[in-house]
């Protein structure tokens, strides 16, 4: 199982289970009305990974086990969500779930794919989700707060609590999300119970039609960057219908189809890793006759915690890390390779593993 998600969220008919029924083997309603998706999909997606391949060559692996992430598709919001408004309540919950935010926006003019709002406007769209996680935050921070003051009479230590509950809601009070609040880091630890829905981190993916490959660029794309870029958020453009038409191929078939459109890499690929990169994942990798492996962390992790995502046991008889980088392993053909022209490094328990790296675990 992946060990963080992703909630692919958007308003009704912008492409959103379009795309996740082409990120997934599981298929979800993808249909002309809103809310064909009521109950959240989930779906379990391997992170592309060319090295997994070329180092399983090097080892005469097996198998090949990537790293994977978790998607879910989210019910279609309205307007008036955080009132419960449509199936607003289900929707921030299922929100509250995820980890990040991957928000899908109609970019593209199609008469014959209704907007909940009656014309395309991406900003309108965007602000419309971005309000209603804002007004869900501002609901609990005053909840928050009016308990707390109630308490704080007799316990001291909510002082700091109370005070940075305030600035959070004087913050979601001028329509500003959490995930923009600067805080000293006391006060970020004063919150760090609360799970704002408006704090978690956004990856906006502008839905493009067909007629805006390879580039996929448009005015509404352009608007959208814009929006991202003041906000500190990526942007990937993709055409969901693309990508379910690619989905349907053998393996075999997709590389000269999209070569055939001028792309070199699918949409979800990049999808994929763009999550990836925007949850501060890294991945290290283990490779070996048995299997060649990629293992998710957290971009800072260090050796020891990083083997104990193999086995707890490894983490408490850790003795070293023998490291190798990725492109030592091709260029030396492998471990033996690599050992002979002194590109092995011997590594404690507090190395910082980065991307890449090759690993074998010394341990009691």
């Amino acid at each position: 199982m992946a060990g963080l998600s992703c909630g692919i969220v958007g308003l009704p008919n912008v492409g959103k289970s379009t795309l996740f029924n082409a990120l997934t083997s599981n298929k979800a309603a993808a249909s002309n009305y809103p809310f064909c998706t009521i109950d959240p999909n989930v779906g379990i997606v391997p992170v592309y990974d060319p090295r997994l391949l070329v180092l399983s060559e090097i080892s005469s692996s097996k198998k090949i086990i990537e790293a994977l992430m978790e998607f879910v598709d989210i019910a279609g919001l309205v307007e008036g969500a955080s009132k419960g408004e449509g199936l607003g309540n289900k929707f921030l919950t299922n929100i509250g779930e995820t980890d990040a935010i991957v928000h899908v926006v109609r970019c593209f003019d199609d008469d014959n794919v209704v907007h909940v709002a009656g014309k395309v406007d991406p900003i309108h769209d965007i602000q419309i989700i971005n309000l209603e996680l804002i007004l869900a935050d501002l609901q609990m921070v005053e909840n928050a707060i009016a308990r707390l003051e109630r308490q704080v009479k007799t316990k001291k230590e909510l002082e700091p609590v109370v005070a940075a509950l305030k600035l959070a809601e004087a913050h979601l009070n001028n329509e500003l999300p959490i995930r923009t609040l600067v805080l000293k880091p006391e006060e970020r630890e004063a919150l760090s119970t609360y799970r704002f829905l408006s704090g978690k981190k956004v990856l906006y993916v502008a839905n493009v039609s067909e007629e805006d490959l390879p580039e996929m660029e448009n005015e509404y794309v352009e608007k959208v960057r814009e929006y991202a870029k003041a906000e500190g958020n990526s942007v990937i453009c993709i055409c969901a219908k693309l990508e379910e038409e690619i989905a349907q191929l053998d393996a075999a078939e997709r590389v000269p189809f999209l070569e055939s459109l001028g792309l070199h890499q699918t949409g979800l690929q990049r999808l994929v890793k763009a999550s990836f990169d925007m949850l501060g994942l890294i991945t290290y990798l283990t490779t070996g006759e048995m299997e060649t492996r990629a293992w998710t962390i957290s971009r800072g992790c260090n050796a020891a915690e990083a083997a104990g995502k193999i086995h707890t046991d490894i983490q408490k008889g850790f003795i070293r890390a023998e490291v190798v980088a990725y492109e030592d392993m091709v260029t030396y053909h492998g471990r033996v390779g690599a050992r002979e022209k002194g590109k092995v490094r011997a590594e404690g328990r507090d190395y910082i593993v980065a991307d890449g790296d090759v690993i074998l675990f010394m341990h009691n």
